[in-house]
């Protein structure tokens, strides 16, 4: 007897919108999430709570490879990490998915294409409640439908240096957003960026993927539920080795989804090794854990002791040009766009300065990042050794990010914010980890197949930001979104 016809491990942007995909078919789906549902409280409007305290960081440890401790930002509610996410969902370039040449590698490219994927994009924008403008951005691929609302409006000072940048010739342009911003300003008068919604005004994975999923009677949300491991015989899951209040327990389902996160879905896999299954589940082609990207990210707080911030969310433009160009030989360097608003609170916490010079810093600065892309390197990768997640990391793409970030100090000082202080995040932030379970048509050098199934298990498909084959340099949270969307869509063809 089943527990279920689909079981979906993890509720995060992957799992949820996948479940939303598969919900009409009237198959029964159950969800685990190990997390509960975040409750409103003040600390989730709190920038001391959040930045200085960690009030919502969870407890978990990693180690890197040298055996240091990692105190990783990977949250464990219902939502997984979107609860806490910028809100930035933008489409991967049309180029993204086909071989790119970088000043330091060559991306691999997809073995599907922009075409492939851009009805499931258009979709995902529509249950996400994107906002946006598709008409600005020079690098912005074919859009079959336009954003279902318009972009949430500039701030007078971000207009202002939307028109300094534009006055260098830089093409400024809208941020893909799901933020309904009247709600989230009613909320409390904040940012966005690491900040929980639990009103709704924020479109993560619970409040639009799961909620849709949650409307029909055949979806079941089970809170509270630690996967241990995956059992398997031959080529097919058997059982869901499941902890709940201390408790284990084994689930079946005819069909297991795997969505918990590049790091824990990778992490998982290894963990649910057996004598058939040496290296792991779905690791014949010993890849699982491999290809690690997160990003080369710099913040930079651009000051200037003369001139006032006075904006309350700041997030909402984006420049390009050095996108698909820029590098010595034309090569990419990556994408700029606005952080947040940065307070007094928030810098203190995250540079450990004096509350009082933190906040004349802030409120004197404009706050802005600069996202290059993270080439795919067998050599970065996670294990599973002891019982714990070993994270190596092994950045690559440096040169191109030290010279966008250059770029951009230049665009600072030329818009009248000639201090810049930048710092890049660390491995213990993994805000846009992808890879370690890649998707391709060669089952010797993939985890999974187009299709997001794996090419040693009939029966486990794995949908979540480990599938990516490359990081591009754009927030991957819509990415992930059309491919469950995608990924549903077959699925829901599949004979139980």
């Amino acid at each position: 007897m089943s527990d279920a016809d689909i079981i979906i491990i993890g509720s995060g942007m992957g799992g949820a919108t996948l479940a939303a995909a598969l919900a009409p078919s009237g198959r029964r789906i159950l969800i685990l999430e190990r997390g509960e549902r975040l409750a409103d409280s003040p600390e989730a409007r709190d920038p001391a709570a959040i930045f200085q305290r960690a009030h919502f960081k969870p407890k978990e440890t990693w180690r890197d490879i040298s055996g240091a401790v990692l105190h990783p930002g990977n949250y464990a509610y219902v939502g997984g990490n979107t609860k806490f996410y910028g809100a930035v969902l933008l489409r991967y370039r049309a180029e993204d998915f086909r071989p790119l040449r970088h000043i330091e590698g060559t991306t691999p490219g997809w073995p599907i294409g922009y075409d492939d994927l851009e009805p499931h994009y258009a979709r995902a924008e529509v249950l996400y409640r994107v906002r946006g403008d598709a008409g600005q951005d020079p690098t912005e691929p074919p859009h079959s439908a336009d954003y279902p609302f318009p972009p949430v409006p500039d701030e007078p000072d971000i207009a202002r240096l939307r028109a300094a940048f534009a006055a260098q010739g830089l093409h400024v342009s809208a941020l893909p957003l799901g933020v309904d911003i009247e709600a989230w300003l009613k909320r409390a008068k904040t940012g966005w960026d690491a900040f929980p919604c639990t009103t709704g005004a924020k479109s993560d994975a619970e409040s639009c993927g799961l909620a849709e999923a949650l409307r029909h009677p055949n979806v079941r949300l089970q809170t509270g539920a630690k996967v241990t491991r995956l059992l398997a015989e031959g080529r097919r899951v058997t059982g869901v080795e499941v902890e709940r209040a201390g408790v284990g327990e084994t689930l079946r389902a005819p069909l297991v989804v795997l969505a918990a996160g590049a790091i824990l879905s990778s992490a998982l896999l290894l963990a649910s090794a057996n004598e058939e299954h040496p290296r792991g589940l779905a690791n014949g082609s010993d890849q699982v854990g491999r290809n690690y990207m997160n990003h080369n990210l710099t913040g930079m707080v651009a000051y200037n002791p003369f001139r006032r911030n006075r904006t309350v969310y700041e997030k909402t433009i984006q420049v390009n040009d050095f996108y698909l160009k820029g590098g010595p030989r034309g090569e990419p360097l990556g994408n700029i766009q606005m952080l947040g608003r940065i307070t007094g609170p928030i810098l203190a916490g995250e540079a450990g300065l004096p509350l009082w010079l933190a906040r004349h810093i802030a409120d004197r600065s404009i706050h802005i990042m600069a996202m290059s892309e993270d080439l795919p390197d067998p050599n970065s990768r996670v294990f599973w050794r002891g019982g714990e997640v070993v994270l190596d990391w092994r950045r690559t793409n440096t040169k191109a990010h030290a010279q966008l970030v250059d770029r951009l100090k230049a665009a600072m000082r030329r818009a009248g914010w000639p201090v810049t202080l930048a710092r890049g995040f660390p491995k213990s932030k993994p805000s846009h980890q992808c890879g370690t379970n890649r998707m391709g048509a060669d089952p010797r050098a993939s985890v999974v197949d187009v299709n997001l199934k794996a090419h040693d298990l009939d029966n486990l498909y794995i949908v979540d930001a480990s599938v990516l084959p490359t990081s591009a340099a754009v927030n991957p949270s819509l990415t992930v979104a059309a491919l469950a969307l995608r990924a549903g869509e077959h699925i829901a063809r599949v004979k139980a």
